[in-house]
């Protein structure tokens, strides 16, 4: 998360539901409607929407 000029590990999602509590605890109203939005989620290691364990 990008937030007053600082970058911040919300945490390592292992589904899209994680994801969804991730951004919820960050105050994001609505957070599934964003998952597919480059500005809002960005996707490393992977596919989108593909978890594997590291």
């Amino acid at each position: 998360m990008h937030s007053h000029g600082q970058d911040e590990i919300l945490g390592t999602a292992d589904s899209d539901h994680d994801l969804v509590l991730f951004l919820e605890g960050a105050g994001v109203v609505e957070p599934e409607g964003i998952l597919d939005d480059p500005q809002w989620v960005e996707w490393r290691a992977g596919h989108v929407h593909q978890f594997h364990a590291a």
